[in-house]
């Protein structure tokens, strides 16, 4: 077995090289094969020299001439080679390669790939990939093929990583790489076999041959992910619940006259996702939902009504958010629809230390994971934006309690093709309805020549309809790094307004100030005593400030669409119209036109689908967390791959 061999056992490699092979992770064989290429070079084009055109790009061989540097008018330093295939003679060509020179010598042979160009008034070739041959009709690694392209990260020459990997499998043996699935899986699947997809993904006689390799492999590491996935979903089913909860005609009732008396009307898609909740929570295995919602949808409220049946089946709900300013939103949220009710909601944070008493529902921070806090019939535990937290996070969470019911919820955008990747040990809902009455959040791209004029429209609005403006910057401080000079910082942006809108009150919050000090700001901007906040994306979740008409993202190229929406999101929370206006200093052409697209879209599936395209699934959540894996060759956004997965998965487990 490949994944037994030690990678200290290849031949003929230096010490210097295996201890960094094991430095970046390939401890084995195995290790080694799974190094994937991200991207190929096509050299198989072998040209005679005399036939390499203008503009190609070939591999030649022929036997070296002459090697020697030039100095070029302009300061370069040229290495020019002189080979000839016997019949033609050609220059290869580098640039400021000095050391070059020394290991061409006279009459050795060379293969060499590159682009044929015209230098001066010579043909040459601009050599990207060469290597030495004993004779022109050498086979070659470097030349002459497809060639992968790797990561430099390992600090390996790409040559050497070629020749290490071309050995190992060099070695294969028909059992060396066993298939993994039934025959019936492969035919279906059409899928090529196992050892032939590492042959061809590191080694192609084509791209098409490289593109089948990839397909398998990827077909093979999505099925990993969703098998795990699903074992995770029956093995937790199997686990027996604390407290089995009920949901009698008269707690229907209850629940009923809760929604009756909540000042706004649910929507139909809040309906079906609280029936699908109250199927799960009668069931004697733990409900394990993911529910998903666009900003504003309501999906605070659908987690109060799952947290009322807890209690009304004696039981406490825990309910986490990643902020202080989320958690204290959602505090003040659910302790409003319950007044008129018997239940106590507590509030556990870093700078709010919870009183000993018996609470029915407590929202908080990290602060809930701590060892002193306990409490003893944890039936429900809700997880806001549950992407910001590990997985080992939400485990500890859950684990206050025995086998709990877990209600999991996001706003942020994740199309449905990662969803079904990520979370398929969740069941799944999402809001895809906006309450009524809510308006689309006009948005607009503008340029910095309509700047002077957006101010003096926002003074007016200010000024006549008391609107009050978020003012969003990517920095809290200026950077000091040459390319990132131009982005807005908020203690900058927050002079400059000050002067700029003196005649109104301008705040400043940023997540370096004390947990004391935001809570005054945002209190003060809640009663309208601030009539311009300036914000880093600190603002991004748990403020609801309904008077709050108008935003504007400073340097709005440097935010993921999802995030922008979720920026966007914090206005239009009332009945007024509300704006987002887009600003940056950029003027690439693909920056402008992903913005112009964010103005023109207000759904958020449809925003991160085309992020997730355009700029890759790790835009949709910023930092990495533990709960999201990362794929070498798989993509979340291929769905038929990830439903074949899905399917090959529920066939295996079910002839099992």
């Amino acid at each position: 077995m490949l994944k037994n061999i030690a990678i200290s056992e290849l031949k003929n490699t230096s010490r210097q090289t295996i201890a960094k092979l094991k430095k970046g992770g390939i401890n084995t064989y195995w290790d080694l094969l799974n190094y994937f290429p991200f991207r190929y070079e096509n050299y198989s084009l072998i040209s005679p020299i005399g036939q390499a055109q203008l503009g190609e790009k070939v591999t030649v061989k022929g036997q070296v001439i002459s090697a020697k540097n030039i100095f070029t008018k302009s300061g370069l330093k040229m290495q020019e080679v002189i080979i000839s295939d016997g019949k033609d003679k050609l220059i290869l060509s580098w640039f400021n390669q000095i050391y070059l020179i020394k290991l061409f010598r006279p009459r050795n042979f060379v293969s060499a790939a590159g682009t044929v160009r015209i230098f001066g008034n010579k043909k040459i070739l601009g050599v990207e990939e060469y290597e030495f041959i004993k004779e022109i009709t050498d086979l070659t690694i470097n030349t002459g093929r497809i060639i992968p392209i790797y990561s430099e990260s390992l600090k390996i020459s790409a040559k050497t990583l070629r020749s290490k990997i071309l050995k190992v499998l060099n070695e294969l043996t028909p059992t060396s790489i066993p298939e993994i699935f039934p025959p019936e899986v492969v035919v279906y699947n059409d899928l090529i076999g196992r050892t032939e997809a590492y042959e061809n993904i590191h080694f192609p006689e084509n791209l098409e041959a490289a593109e089948k390799a990839r397909r398998r492999l990827a077909f093979e590491e999505l099925f990993s992910i969703q098998l795990k996935a699903r074992k995770l979903k029956d093995l937790s089913r199997k686990e027996k619940l604390q407290y089995v909860f009920k949901l009698d005609s008269n707690m229907e009732k209850l629940v009923n006259e809760f929604i009756v008396s909540l000042p706004f009307e649910l929507t139909t898609a809040q309906k079906l996702v609280i029936d699908e909740i109250k199927i799960d929570l009668v069931k004697t295995y733990a409900m394990n939902r993911f529910l998903q919602g666009d900003v504003g949808s309501g999906k605070t409220v659908v987690a109060a009504i799952a947290a009322y049946i807890s209690y009304l089946n004696g039981c406490q709900t825990l309910f986490m958010a990643p902020t202080e300013i989320l958690a204290n939103q959602h505090y003040q949220t659910i302790s409003l629809m319950f007044k008129k009710l018997k239940l106590k909601i507590g509030l556990k944070t870093a700078s709010n230390k919870l009183a000993d008493e018996k609470y029915n529902i407590v929202v908080g921070t990290h602060a809930l994971l701590t060892k002193n806090f306990k409490l003893d019939q944890i039936g429900l535990v809700i997880i806001d934006e549950q992407h910001r937290f590990g997985v080992n996070q939400r485990d500890e969470l859950a684990k206050k309690g025995l086998n709990p019911h877990l209600l999991s919820m996001t706003a942020t955008p994740i199309p449905r093709t990662v969803a079904l990747t990520l979370y398929a040990n969740l069941d799944m809902s999402i809001i895809d309805e906006m309450p009524m009455g809510r308006q689309a959040i006009k948005t607009f791209f503008v340029e910095n020549s309509k700047r002077s004029a957006g101010y003096d429209w926002i003074k007016t609005k200010i000024k006549n309809e008391k609107a009050q403006v978020y003012v969003i910057c990517p920095l809290i401080e200026e950077s000091e790094i040459e390319t990132m000079k131009s982005i807005k910082a908020a203690n900058q942006e927050y002079e400059s307004l000050k002067k700029l809108f003196s005649k109104f009150k301008v705040g400043l919050i940023h997540g370096k100030l004390k947990s004391k000090e935001k809570e005054k700001v945002l209190n003060d901007f809640k009663k309208g005593m601030i009539n311009v906040l300036v914000s880093t994306s600190v603002v991004e979740v748990g403020i609801d400030v309904p008077a709050a008409t108008i935003m504007i993202i400073e340097g709005a190229e440097r935010f993921g669409l999802a995030q922008l929406h979720q920026l966007r999101g914090r206005v239009g929370r009332g009945h007024e119209q509300s704006y987002c206006f887009l600003f940056t200093e950029n003027s690439d052409e693909n920056i402008i036109k992903r913005l112009n697209f964010f103005s023109k879209t207000n759904n958020g599936l449809g925003l991160a689908e085309y992020d997730m395209h355009r700029r890759g699934p790790g835009e949709l959540f910023g930092q990495k967390q533990h709960g999201y894996r990362d794929l070498k060759l798989a993509s979340y956004s291929d769905l038929n791959l990830i439903t074949q997965t899905k399917n090959a998965v529920d066939y295996i487990i079910n002839r099992s």
